[in-house]
């Protein structure tokens, strides 16, 4: 009888219930979807870098090394030689190696260069390779593939001309060996969105007249006399190297940092990044705590609204007590009600979850290369349901036991 009268009652005030059902389903909605976000920002940024089983470069520190080899942030303290680059290639635990040489830019972004080998192992988002959008990888020793940011941020297209500027922030270029695009990469959410990237011998052949940081002041070797010159690298920045068994990882990993000709740093991908994650990932705790409020907000709206409206059924209560009903019963359907309004407003805060959800992946995945999978409702979110239940029934504990304190006479005589 309790959950008849209550469900009677709701529909009655149907408007006002209708109102308080839709702020808490939009409040559960953004809780639940800043959920997905965090989560699925977490994963895109673990993603960054997949199937590289460790990452080479020249003494540091993890994430610095981390920092400047995958999301192109800050410089090597040193580059790793290329007969230490030679003799990890032909190590045994080694399946493949690919070098990768920083150090200059374009209008402020990195240019990196690296072999066809980086086409092939760079992994993202578990097992994703990457794909051109637009164009071909390079074929000439003078041509560029660019990342989707790039191109967008500068509007390039393929076949257009591009000039290396020497150093991160130099006004000297290199105008007399200019790139063409030769392809544009289809957006990943990864760094290499905003890379340009080259051959290590074009690394080499825009620097055949630079000695110790700075052009040699009247020498301009012919771009013909480059092409036939011995282009092979001296050094490089980072090497991503990928083993034949996990089990050689950290056999490979103690080598490298036991190596004797030089002091070299080998780091795992995935050890590196969560410890990144840590430090850029406070700002997530934060968001969580917003969202909560909003969740929190709307329940103590809900409280609000139960108690304006207990003065405009002090007579309706006063007809349940004079029909038999007990003032636990009158308790007691508050308290139900508020548990149907909150259990149906969280339900239908899932349900745009997943409406959103299912709108919003395509346009955040080609945007921001940010994937949100649409999953069955988890425990956590299934959780987060029943903790709104319950909350509902704690807020509305308030005006039910006032509406339980009032007495018969009170809703029969109401004062004006």
């Amino acid at each position: 009888m309790i959950v008849r009268l209550a469900i009677a009652s709701l529909l009655a005030r149907a408007l006002t219930v209708s109102m308080t059902i839709l702020a808490i389903a939009l409040s559960v909605a953004l809780f639940l979807g800043v959920e997905k976000v965090r989560t699925g920002a977490k994963m895109s940024f673990a993603d960054t870098i997949s199937g590289t089983d460790l990452i080479v470069g020249a003494r540091s520190g993890s994430v610095q090394l981390l920092l400047y080899s995958v999301f192109r942030i800050g410089n090597a303290t040193n580059n790793v030689t290329w007969e230490s680059y030679q003799e990890i290639a032909r190590r045994s635990e080694v399946e493949w190696i690919v070098p990768i040489s920083l150090g200059d830019s374009h209008r402020q972004f990195r240019v990196m260069g690296t072999t066809k080998a980086f086409f092939e192992h760079y992994k993202y988002r578990q097992d994703r390779d990457l794909e051109p959008a637009e164009g071909a990888l390079m074929t000439d020793l003078f041509d560029a593939v660019i990342g989707s940011d790039v191109a967008k941020a500068l509007g390039y297209s393929v076949g257009d001309p591009i000039v290396v500027a020497h150093g991160l922030a130099s006004f000297t270029e290199h105008k007399d060996q200019p790139f063409r695009v030769s392809g544009i990469l289809k957006k990943t959410g990864t760094p290499v969105d905003r890379t340009v990237i080259v051959s290590m011998e074009a690394i080499e052949a825009i620097h055949v007249d630079w000695k110790s940081g700075a052009k040699a002041p009247g020498q301009a070797t012919p771009v013909e006399a480059i092409r036939q010159m011995d282009l092979t690298p001296k050094s490089v920045t980072a090497v991503l190297v990928g083993v034949k068994s996990p089990l050689q990882t950290f056999a490979l990993q103690r080598g490298v940092n036991e190596y004797p000709q030089e002091p070299l740093l080998a780091i795992l991908p995935g050890v590196a990044l969560q410890e990144l994650w840590g430090i850029v990932g406070i700002a997530e705790t934060a968001l969580v705590a917003v969202s909560a409020m909003v969740v929190v907000t709307a329940l103590v709206g809900m409280m609000a609204t139960i108690f304006s409206s207990l003065n405009e059924r002090r007579r309706e209560m006063a007809i349940f007590r004079a029909m038999g009903a007990r003032p636990s019963n009158i308790l007691g359907m508050l308290v139900l009600e508020a548990m149907l309004t909150a259990a149906v407003g969280a339900v239908l805060g899932l349900c745009f979850l997943y409406l959103g959800l299912a709108t919003a992946q395509p346009i955040l995945d080609n945007a921001f290369g940010l994937w949100l999978p649409i999953e069955p409702p988890n425990w956590r979110e299934i959780g987060v349901i029943l903790a709104v239940v319950v909350a509902g029934a704690i807020v509305s504990l308030v005006p039910a036991y006032r509406a339980y304190r009032l007495s018969l006479a009170d809703g029969m005589m109401v004062k004006s």
